[in-house]
């Protein structure tokens, strides 16, 4: 059986610096009509203990490039960790 490749995205930092992602998943939210995107560095991949990006994204109609947003409100952590942990418990199941 063939390993799935996962998605990978580049992300600059704020010195304009890129770091290469795995994408964990993403997800929609119909209320508001966000999209969420949750990503680890591939260099920590390996790690027993990774850190976890989560950021809004918006979809460039004309281009495969996504505009990332940083989440700011509690609400919008709330959701995505509740996200990732329902996530994590499907997987460990």
């Amino acid at each position: 059986m063939a390993l799935e490749e996962k998605e990978r995205i580049i992300i600059p930092d704020e010195n304009g610096e890129e770091h290469l992602f795995e994408v964990l998943f993403t997800f929609d939210v119909d209320q508001t009509g966000n999209s969420y995107i949750a990503v680890v560095p591939v260099e920590q991949k390996d790690d027993e203990e990774v850190e976890v990006f989560a950021f809004r994204y918006e979809d460039q109609t004309n281009e495969d490039d996504l505009s990332l947003f940083q989440i700011e409100t509690d609400e919008e952590w709330e959701m995505v960790e509740e996200m990732l942990n329902t996530l994590t418990e499907e997987e460990t199941d």
